[in-house]
């Protein structure tokens, strides 16, 4: 009985070892079920979360909500995983709208300056069905401190580098004028065409990210 012990430990051990390499591989590793919208190729990852709900844009932006305005602040992240710097052009980056007749507008990004403009003076804002989406940049008037403080307010959140560190991310707010009518940005995309590889200035190509997929259920 002393030696049966031992000898059924190593039967058991075998089948234990037969199972384990019988066993199919694990399949590789999804995405978390809540990642942002994004486009990801090159060791560059782009996401965005637009903020459509007046209370979370409340909570974040207080007084300066662009959202109440009719502006959509849209939150950019980019997640460098490579061992080279990546460059952004920032003022290139557009948002392409599908508009209800089946065109497209694409709409460049308003900077803190000219988003405290139309949050101030709620008037100005070019929201009539007739009139361009996409209004002139107006800057801050001499001596509109409304304006100013609101811009004050803004700035931390604005995206405003356009350097990638190697293995690291850069994330900040844009902000697009849709004329508060925001059942549009699900139809819409963020376009962001122009990024090159440092030092080597490798063009990379274009990344495109549906908001669509931050209103599905």
């Amino acid at each position: 009985m002393i030696r049966l012990f031992p000898l059924l430990l190593a039967l058991c051990l075998d089948c234990w070892i037969a199972c384990a390499q019988s066993k199919p591989p694990a399949p590789p590793a999804k995405a978390p079920a809540g990642m942002l919208p994004h486009d990801r190729h090159d060791g560059l990852t782009i996401q965005v979360d637009p903020y459509l709900e007046p209370a979370r844009a409340k909570e974040k932006f207080g007084k300066a909500n662009p959202l109440e305005a009719g502006i959509l602040p849209l939150e950019v992240i980019m997640q460098n995983d490579t061992e080279q710097p990546i460059r952004v052009k920032l003022d290139s980056i557009q948002l392409e709208v599908r508009l209800r007749n089946g065109g497209r507008q694409d709409i460049d990004w308003l900077s803190a300056e000219d988003t405290a403009v139309l949050i101030a003076h709620p008037g100005g804002n070019p929201n009539s069905p007739g009139q361009r989406r996409l209004p002139v940049p107006l800057g801050i008037p001499v001596g509109d401190k409304k304006a100013e403080k609101i811009a004050a307010a803004l700035r931390p959140f604005t995206l405003d580098a356009d350097i990638v560190p190697p293995m690291g991310k850069i994330q900040g707010f844009l902000y697009f004028n849709l004329g508060r009518d925001m059942e549009l940005a699900p139809k819409s995309s963020l376009y962001v065409p122009d990024l090159v590889i440092v030092p080597s200035n490798k063009v990379m190509i274009f990344f495109d990210v549906p908001l669509s997929a931050a209103a599905a259920p």
